[in-house]
């Protein structure tokens, strides 16, 4: 082969990889925007312990914040079961938090849970058309209350509800209203820090029948997490787990 030659193909080869390099690089700089944006803050408002007379307040609020949120009910105030379908109607997600909420009776044993939030489902069938598969344990599963009637239980819950087809989901995030004494200024703070920097967050509050104080706070912090850029989604089957510790 004559030098000629030879410096052409040379030539060829390193236009060729020129090319490559050029092209792989293209690729990967359009690639990158995408990535970003598949990675922005997602929030999951969850509300536990009603419906009651807050729950229509709440969902008014959510309806003019375009924001969506999964609710652990309760059988504790019958006369607002009918919540529990308008909750469905308007988008948002229905979860079981038992029926009594009494921790004396449903964590006496596995038995006496199961049975106290199959009641609960029976409930949302009637009101929803159809039984869920998704539950918040009353406390958290890391509660430590459910060692005064029955120690262990919280241990062999997490594994008996999992196995029979139930998801349950705990928080990472809180306004701070299980304890109903606080001021509406004390739950709007403790929602703002303890979200925090949170990419990805579920937040615990209640619609209780002492959550009025929650409903004045409600709009303050669902306009704080809108110009922190989340976005609002329900509990569903891309939802990822948050399971505390269990210490039970």
């Amino acid at each position: 082969m004559d030098k000629k030659t030879w410096n052409k193909i040379l030539l060829s080869c390193f236009c060729f990889l020129g090319l490559v390099a050029i092209s792989s690089y293209f690729v990967h700089k359009q690639d990158y925007p995408v990535s970003k944006q598949s990675t922005h803050k997602i929030m999951y408002l969850t509300f536990d312990d009603g419906p009651s007379q807050h729950t229509q307040e709440v969902l008014d609020i959510l309806k003019k914040y375009n924001a969506k949120a999964t609710f652990f009910v309760t059988g504790e105030k019958k006369e607002y079961e009918y919540l529990i379908k308008e909750e469905y109607k308007q988008g948002h997600a229905i979860g079981i938090h038992t029926y009594s909420h009494d921790y004396g009776e449903i964590y006496s044993s596995p038995e006496a849970y199961f049975k106290d939030i199959e009641k609960m489902n029976d409930v949302i069938e009637k009101q929803i058309g159809h039984k869920v598969k998704i539950l918040r344990f009353p406390g958290g599963s890391s509660n430590t209350v459910s060692r005064k009637y029955c120690d262990g239980i919280m241990t062999q819950l997490t594994k008996d509800v999992l196995n029979k087809g139930y998801q349950y989901y705990d928080w990472n995030a809180s306004n701070g209203d299980g304890n109903s004494n606080l001021s509406v200024s004390t739950l709007v703070d403790t929602g703002q820090k303890e979200v925090g920097e949170q990419e990805v967050v579920m937040v615990l509050m209640h619609d209780g029948a002492g959550s009025e104080e929650t409903v004045k706070a409600l709009p303050s912090l669902l306009e704080y997490y809108q110009k922190q850029g989340y976005e609002f989604r329900i509990i569903d089957d891309s939802t990822p787990e948050f399971h505390h510790h269990v210490n039970n």
